[in-house]
């Protein structure tokens, strides 16, 4: 069944209040509301959301419905979703990226999000909603089977009626092509391989309905800039055996991008181009014939799947297309780790930069997080952040997702500890990285707690595994240092990543419902652990999976990392790593990464590592408190002469 709670559109109802329990209350401090007293005390980060809430119950009314969701997600079930879908934000006032809403027309009134939002949300939200600290939702379908409550869906949006013409337009940005030096293959090739696949299936499906729009976006090999922090736009794709149509908005198609889709023919090569608003009804005549549609029902809304007859359907939690996706072949390799390349210099320049103003008092969370991506743009190929920079410091750390802003942020400081996860959008690929650092003297419990996140980083990422086993079955290797000592962490240890596409790319990862680990694969490892109210601390690589070499025969895999940043040697306690931990993180230093950082404008100190080295094996280069963890690729001298050879003109639109 398609997972409902997460569809949108048409929008999802319930006819019946639903029941739910309540949170356990945050210590009484004064960044967060407290609801308990009379009055309220609200901080001056919460929102009022009253007038909405009010106008809301009144649609709800007229509709004669019981409660009403409001998911966090858009008619594609995308994590990261445009201004005009930003509905629970507008409604609730949490801005966190995953939570649910729902509303009854007289009192109940709740949100659901998990541990990494729930001090966000305590600080965001006014005292018209409950939290409730869930750490997932069922699906709607399954968990009101046997209860007195009956999902429908309704196809006018309430909250987007009573957002009126207060809600963002619809982008209308260029959707561009992008240039064959930066694609893994052709999209006539993709297209190709799926049809293949379609043969293949023994149900013998006629089409694949895309609905996830990085779907579209990397079949086509199309970006544009509808969603924050990620390169696609609103679309859906039927791809039949023997049409493809693509609905989108049609006038943001340029000649010379319509010429690259074939679109003005009509054999099964050619894209035929349909208004995006059409795709229910597409949908709907298209399952008249006799034909069967393959569907990844994660990604598919309740709107779009309720259309199609059981009997025309084949489904799957992940469409084709998301398969293929998450494996990437050698070029898409070879593009993916160079844009780590010139991404870890921009990191490793701005914490040499930090290292030197933060002690002069004049760098905050926020100018920190626009100076990081200062140093991004100055590289080649660098097209915007990958998502919200995370700049924390000292207790703002201890929230796993905590972003600056201009009017609230935290100084930085020689005495706290600071977690900078930041990422960037490069036309050859996307990074994600997280390191933690403290420029003045960290306590005992500190430097344990990082030096446990640092081994579980390291026993995750040189971990050998048979081939095709589910990351969450090998995910607590990340765990067990943490374990050990009574110590944990309330987030994923990792998740897939694109190709100048999603930093979140699903289905790869450690998660439950993440598909098992293949060569070719990109995922983080991303260890931490949270000290509420008073630090937090991660460490995330991200890492190629690859074949292993063992002693005897078999087909395992292991891990490649290929982020190039420092890791703080002055939050290492040595003294807890075994002697092949002490190893791991030093290796050789890239042959092209010396040159990039010689000769910056911001100087790197050099500081010897308190640690033995392996005379004539390792190269180390020293950010001062930092050390590098940088593993050796032949490949890349050769990807770096690949980038300076590439055109730098604007991509084709």
């Amino acid at each position: 069944m398609a997972q409902a709670c997460w569809g949108c559109y048409p929008w999802l109802v319930l006819i019946c209040a639903c029941a739910w329990g309540h949170p356990k209350s945050l210590n009484q401090r004064e960044d967060v509301r407290n609801c308990s007293t009379s009055p309220p005390y609200l901080p001056v980060t919460a929102v009022n959301t009253t007038a909405q809430l009010t106008a809301l119950r009144e649609q709800m009314l007229t509709q004669n419905l019981s409660a009403y969701i409001i998911p966090d997600t858009d008619a594609h079930m995308s994590e990261y979703i445009g201004e005009c879908d930003q509905r629970r934000a507008w409604i609730t006032g949490f801005i966190g990226s995953a939570g649910d809403s729902t509303a009854s027309p007289r009192k109940a009134k709740a949100l659901w999000t998990d541990s990494r939002y729930w001090t966000q949300a305590e600080r965001q939200m006014d005292c018209n909603w409950e939290l409730h600290k869930e750490d997932s939702w069922e699906s709607y379908d399954v968990a009101l089977q046997d209860a007195d409550r009956e999902l429908v869906s309704i196809t006018v949006n309430l909250v987007d009626l009573v957002w009126g013409s207060e809600r963002p337009p619809l982008p209308n940005a260029p959707i561009y092509a992008l240039q064959e030096a930066f694609a893994g293959s052709t999209w006539q090739e993709k297209v190709s391989n799926i049809r293949s696949q379609m043969q293949k299936h023994h149900e013998r499906p006629t089409a694949v309905l895309l609905s996830a729009l990085d779907e579209t976006a990397w079949l086509f090999n199309l970006r544009s800039s509808d969603i924050p922090y990620n390169p696609f736009f609103y679309s859906y794709t039927l791809l039949t055996d023997s049409s493809i149509r693509l609905f989108a908005n049609k006038s943001r198609f340029s000649s010379e991008t319509l010429q690259y889709l074939n679109s003005s023919c009509n054999s099964s090569m050619c894209v035929q181009l349909e208004d995006y608003s059409q795709i229910r009804d597409s949908i709907q005549a298209y399952t008249s014939g006799d034909v069967k549609i393959w569907i990844g029902t994660r990604y598919t809304s309740y709107g779009l799947y309720e259309v199609i007859p059981k009997e025309k359907l084949v489904e799957d939690d992940y469409s084709p297309v998301m398969i293929t996706k998450a494996v990437k072949n050698s070029r898409e390799q070879a593009l993916l780790k160079a844009s780590h390349v010139r991404d870890a210099v921009a990191v490793i320049r701005y914490l040499a930069w930090l290292e030197k103003n933060v002690p002069t008092g004049t760098v905050d969370e926020f100018s920190g997080a626009k100076r990081v991506e200062e140093f991004r743009g100055e590289e080649e190929f660098f097209s915007g952040p990958s998502f919200e920079t995370i700049s924390a410091s000292g207790l703002n750390a201890a929230l796993a997702h905590y972003s600056p802003t201009k009017e609230l942020h935290r100084k930085l400081s020689s005495d706290e500890m600071y977690l900078l996860d930041s990422g960037g959008q490069y036309w050859d690929g996307t990074t994600d990285i997280t390191r933690t650092v403290h420029w003045g003297t960290p306590s005992a419990f500190q430097k344990e707690a990082y030096t446990r996140v640092l081994i579980g980083n390291i026993d995750l990422s040189r971990l050998v595994f048979p081939a095709a086993t589910s990351g969450r079955v090998v995910e607590a290797f990340a765990r067990k240092a943490l374990w050990d000592v009574g110590l944990n962490y309330g987030h994923g240890t990792g998740h897939g990543i694109g190709n100048f596409l999603c930093v979140h790319e699903w289905p790869v990862g450690f998660q439950y419902g993440n598909i098992p680990m293949a060569e070719g694969m990109f995922t983080s490892i991303e260890p931490g652990y949270y000290q509420d109210g008073e630090f937090g601390i991660r460490l995330e690589d991200v890492a190629l999976v690859v074949e292993a070499k063992t002693k005897y025969p078999g087909t395992y895999l292991t891990f490649e990392v290929v982020s190039l940043v420092p890791y703080d040697r002055k939050l290492i306690d040595v003294s807890l790593l075994s002697p092949e931990q002490v190893s791991a993180p030093q290796h050789c230093l890239c042959f092209s990464l010396a040159p990039r950082l010689s000769g910056l404008s911001t100087p790197l100190p050099q500081d010897p590592l308190p640690l033995p080295l392996p005379r004539g094996s390792t190269l180390v280069v020293s950010t001062g408190t930092h050390w590098a963890s940088l593993p050796c690729s032949p490949e890349t001298p050769e990807l770096l002469e690949l980038s300076s050879q590439t055109s730098m003109s604007k991509p084709r639109q």
